[in-house]
């Protein structure tokens, strides 16, 4: 078993991502004590904004007419690309920011795209544990259902074009008892945090059985 865990939280100690991806990640820990764990937290250790762009036009270039920034961000996107596809597990914590992902995990995103061999799915059948928080409530039937256009999108990513066997843990509310103007949510923000808990310990529990034969 090789697990690779991304953060993209820019909360730090107080990451709601960061929590529910730790009890993932505790429970296949406690059954493969021994199991290595790739860390990136792209929150905290962004990927140079410039490397997508140099990485792109370095892929279109004949390798002995690259630049130094072309030949180093082609190097970062394909250790980024090797690092997926080599992953046995894989546990991401992806917050929705702005209605989307943030620029951190687009980033990494369309650098471990133009890392990759074309056609290649680089998440083929590999268990892949999503976890999405989000600070107001967006499900059906609330004000702004339809407006997280994190979790579609970060589906079509990881399913359709990489090929993950995806299983989403979901929090709403985040930021009830933070913003005032939440005050009223307090007590289904509890549930929703009781419920995303579960989910994400039942989640490491799956991951660790896959691995224990």
């Amino acid at each position: 078993m090789h697990l690779l865990r991304i953060d993209a939280s820019i909360q730090g100690d107080r990451s709601a991502s960061s929590a529910l991806a730790d009890l993932v990640l505790d429970r296949v820990t406690a059954a493969h004590p021994a199991v290595p764990v790739v860390r990136r937290h792209l929150g905290q250790d962004p990927l140079p904004s410039d490397a997508w762009g140099n990485a792109l036009a370095g892929s279109a270039t004949p390798e002995q007419d690259r630049n130094e920034r072309q030949r180093h961000a082609l190097a970062l996107a394909e250790r980024l690309a090797t690092e997926l596809q080599q992953a046995t597990a894989v546990v991401l914590a992806f917050p929705l920011y702005n209605y989307g992902v943030s620029q951190h995990v687009k980033a990494w995103i369309d650098l471990t795209v133009v890392g990759a061999e074309h056609g290649v799915r680089l998440l083929d059948g590999t268990p892949t544990v999503l976890v999405v928080t989000r600070g107001g409530a967006y499900g059906p039937g609330t004000p702004r259902d339809g407006w997280d256009h994190s979790t579609g999108y970060a589906r079509r990513i990881l399913v359709d074009h990489w090929g993950a066997d995806l299983t989403i843990v979901e929090r709403d509310f985040t930021l009830v008892g933070v913003n005032p103007a939440l005050d009223e949510f307090t007590e289904t923000a509890v549930t929703m945090r009781k419920t995303a808990e579960e989910s994400a310990i039942s989640a490491g529990e799956s991951l660790a059985a896959r691995h224990a034969a």
